[in-house]
């Protein structure tokens, strides 16, 4: 394994060398300030020590196959050789996919981070509903869970403690309360100010969801 990488090394720094004198003839007498010989060299073998790296983003096996095959040597020296004689564009074509893979890879990690904040915040709410709460009956306060409420609290807090889903959209709950909407979302609003009721939003828009603390003082009303 060893030989074959210093055999790919020396073709692409010979590849390199070849395609920047190349380079120099063909545009030192056009731009002789712009295309000076060392120039042209360092930017041939540059542009030809990248081949391995355009031929990883395409996801060629070329390199694995020249171990053991002279003929696709021989292409890989070809493509090194291109890539050296058209260094200029080569490097900047590379470059630019280079930094669009990598712009691609950030918007995918934004993009899944948001989603494990979503499913984290609709986790919660159940896992704290289905999990047992082993509190000694000196912990709980009674005064803490001593609230009032009105006959709509009641049977909002009602309906989300005790409907199919734990997490209720605003147009289902309107439709079991026989509510209007507005009665339903201020009434929601003020058992979130109270931490009663918590919200969650999704891809599916916003859906509502009880406390414990909720549970507790449904339960302490019965």
């Amino acid at each position: 394994m060893a030989n074959h990488i210093f055999i790919l090394a020396t073709v692409m720094l010979l590849a390199g060398i070849f395609g920047g004198l190349v380079n120099y003839y063909l545009y030192g007498d056009n731009d002789p300030e712009a295309t000076s010989l060392p120039r042209c060299l360092v930017v041939g073998v540059g542009a030809s020590f990248l081949v391995p790296v355009i031929l990883d983003l395409v996801s060629s096996e070329l390199i694995l196959e020249t171990q053991g095959d002279p003929s696709r040597l021989l292409i890989f020296t070809g493509f090194c050789l291109i890539s050296a004689i058209a260094s200029r564009f080569f490097i900047t074509n590379v470059s630019d996919r280079i930094l669009s893979e990598a712009r691609n890879a950030k918007e995918r990690s934004e993009t899944v981070q948001h989603d494990l904040r979503i499913i984290k915040n609709e986790l919660l709410p159940l896992i704290d509903t289905e999990t047992e709460q082993d509190l000694e009956s000196s912990q709980v306060e009674p005064a803490e869970f001593d609230e009032t409420l009105d006959v709509t609290s009641s049977k909002v807090l009602r309906m989300l403690a005790t409907g199919r889903y734990i997490f209720r959209s605003l147009a289902g709950l309107c439709r079991e309360a026989n509510t209007d909407e507005a009665t339903i979302l201020q009434t929601l609003n003020v058992l979130a100010s109270r931490s009663l009721t918590g919200k969650v939003s999704g891809k599916n828009g916003v859906r509502w969801h009880i406390t414990e603390k909720g549970r507790r003082v449904l339960e302490n009303q019965m």
